[in-house]
């Protein structure tokens, strides 16, 4: 997909595994290879990524460095074999329960394998962890396997943005609820009886 240049904030180099527990309700094989936070020692791979799977408008070194620092944003890879096997971004904004996958690649030859899938239900978990309540992402009309993995996955669309790409190609909004936030639990917490919200 193509994606707009985001607003970054710069911030110390966070590195840690990432506690990958996929949602139930993701639909497909996962795979097995790594899924964790993006560290700086992994720019390089991750613009030789960039190169590999866009055509146009393609990520920065400058932008991966600060994205992989930025706290309003979470860079996950998957790791296959010490190799970066694809990679997704997502953005969150203060204020907002919504958050924002910006961008998503799997390397070529490894479609099929389950690594969309492993990284999705890994933003997902990115995102809970971030008390969102939704996670919206923008896709081209023209990109038929994405919109199947989004749909399968539990994405509805939202509404559409003609001439979104650089090419005039349009985009489909989609958003997805997540489930398990803090929000959600106390949206259920209401007396069976009177259907009132009982005190948290």
């Amino acid at each position: 997909m193509t994606r707009p240049k985001p607003v970054f904030s710069a911030a110390g180099e966070a590195a840690q595994k990432f506690p990958f527990n996929p949602p139930s309700r993701l639909s497909g094989p996962l795979m097995s290879a790594a899924i964790r936070q993006a560290l700086a020692s992994d720019v390089d791979g991750l613009v030789a990524l960039e190169h590999a799977v866009f055509t146009a408008e393609r990520l920065s070194r400058r932008s991966f460095r600060r994205l992989v620092a930025s706290p309003s944003a979470r860079v996950l890879v998957a790791v296959d074999r010490d190799r970066i096997a694809g990679c997704a971004i997502v953005l969150f904004r203060a204020g907002s329960r919504s958050a924002r996958l910006y961008s998503i690649a799997v390397a070529p030859g490894m479609a099929g394998a389950g690594t969309g899938r492993a990284l999705l239900a890994a933003v997902l978990a990115a995102a809970a962890e971030r008390d969102c309540t939704e996670l919206r992402l923008e896709v081209r009309e023209d990109n038929p396997r994405a919109i199947a993995l989004y749909e399968l996955n539990g994405f509805v669309p939202r509404g559409r943005r003609p001439d979104y790409y650089a090419d005039g190609a349009t985009a489909i909004i989609y958003a997805c609820p997540i489930a398990g936030t803090a929000d959600e639990t106390r949206l259920e917490a209401r007396d069976a009886g009177t259907g009132e919200r009982t005190p948290q």
